[in-house]
């Protein structure tokens, strides 16, 4: 058995398996990405450090989703470009129509992680720990039902952390 040391990082399996979920229900899978000296993206298209990308099939060209780089061409402005983003950058992937997808802890070092995003960098454990994911779609055990949610007409989509 190997050692949780040794192991390899659920994110690029997770991030797959969220690609794949969202392609199969017809969604827009789109990641966001930390960026640093080893994101290759547009730099004109950074915004506070970040970089949202919309990775379907569609949008890109030659996708590869390995276990250390996510890799495809794009176009912006209608020119082509080369993209490569370290796994360990992404920090979200989730679907445009909806909002739903998974948030990852940012990474500042090999060995520390951050939560919070870059106005609050505070270092946390740089594993991934399970969480127990609850649907949102279903009645409470209790029985009684959530209340209706606010719209959010005209918002981007927002990804919520649940610990």
């Amino acid at each position: 058995m190997t050692d949780s040391a040794q192991a390899t990082s659920t994110r690029p399996y997770l991030i797959r398996a969220l690609y794949e979920w969202c392609t199969d229900n017809g969604y827009t899978p789109y990641i966001a990405v930390l960026v640093n000296e080893r994101v290759q993206v547009p730099r004109e298209y950074v915004k506070d450090g970040e970089i949202v990308l919309n990775i379907s099939f569609d949008a890109t060209t030659g996708l590869q989703l390995g276990n250390e780089f996510i890799e495809f061409k794009a176009r912006f402005a209608g020119t082509a470009r080369d993209i490569a983003v370290p796994v360990a950058q992404v920090v979200a992937i989730y679907a445009r129509e909806n909002g739903q997808g998974m948030a990852f802890p940012m990474v500042i070092s090999d060995s520390t992680e951050v939560a919070g995003g870059p106005q609050g960098l505070q270092p946390v454990a740089a594993e991934l720990k399970p969480v127990q994911l609850t649907r949102v779609d279903s009645t409470p055990p209790d029985g009684n039902p959530e209340p209706p949610r606010p719209t959010t007409a005209g918002m981007r989509p927002a990804l919520k952390r649940v610990k």
